[in-house]
């Protein structure tokens, strides 16, 4: 596996214009051949970034309000292409979309919302309470309970009152997200805000299945890393469905909200 000019691993290598080819430490929780959605996330918002780069202006004094992803398929631990357009163009509202296809299909979309940049400091205000410093939580040995190369690769420290279906956790990685390209504070925070579906488990994932279909991110505040701080409640229904809900963090506060809906099934047997 090589390594970026600053001597970093990373999630992804490029192979081309928009085409990236998954490492080991992209490796998936349920399945080892398959992505995990956490790096899949920051990639997306990687390339949208490049995106906005790119064209005369570049963002336009515009910001990520909302970014919501539709899970359309197996993620294989493939060479992806990814793909950016305006669908929504506009001076103080615009929506763009971002496509990660394998094989010339399509497995995830992103849609961005991005909002005009202005000042409300004055109101501004969130009755979300603060999480204790990283430095304060003690690390938690996530690969204990799942597996993969994602897993493997990330710093967890998970609150000692942290009980099935609600947890409070910290989340970094020494990682490079792209090989040899530095990637926004948005793009590297979103890398790690997936996990949140592991760190508050309601059962044993070795008796049940409980992959999410969707990840939806509002912001308030635009985070800034190292450290994602998730606050984040499981619930189950009776149906086979289910809900990740997450109090995103900084170390400066509240950012927004995160929310997955999950599928629940039982693990197959022999």
């Amino acid at each position: 596996m090589s390594a970026g000019a600053d001597g970093r691993e990373s999630y992804y290598e490029r192979t081309g214009e928009g085409r990236y080819k998954p490492t080991a430490h992209a490796g998936g929780a349920w399945s080892a051949d398959e992505q995990h959605f956490s790096p899949v996330s920051g990639l997306l918002v990687h390339a949208v970034d490049r995106y906005l780069e790119g064209r005369p202006g570049g963002a336009g004094g515009l910001l990520p309000g909302r970014i919501g992803y539709d899970i359309l398929g197996r993620i294989a631990l493939d060479e992806c292409e990814v793909t950016v357009e305006s669908v929504r163009p506009g001076r103080t509202i615009e929506l763009l979309e971002a496509t990660m296809a394998i094989g010339g299909r399509a497995v995830v979309r992103a849609r961005v919302w991005l909002l005009a940049e202005l000042d409300s400091s004055a109101v501004a205000h969130s009755s979300a309470e603060p999480l204790p410093a990283p430095g304060e939580v003690p690390v938690w040995p996530m690969g204990d309970a799942w597996d993969g190369g994602y897993v493997s690769s990330i710093e967890v420290r998970r609150t000692a009152s942290s009980r099935p279906g609600r947890g409070t956790a910290w989340l970094s990685t020494p990682l490079a997200l792209v090989a040899g390209e530095e990637s926004g504070a948005l793009a590297s925070y979103l890398t790690l805000v997936d996990t949140a579906n592991g760190i508050a488990v309601l059962q044993d994932p070795a008796d049940w299945m409980f992959p999410n279909v969707d990840l939806t991110v509002h912001l308030y505040r635009q985070p800034r890393g190292p450290w994602t701080g998730l606050d984040t409640t499981v619930a189950f229904g009776p149906t086979g469905q289910g809900l990740t809900s997450s109090v995103l963090h900084d170390v400066d506060g509240p950012v927004g909200r995160a929310e997955q809906i999950l599928t629940v099934r039982p693990q197959p047997r022999p």
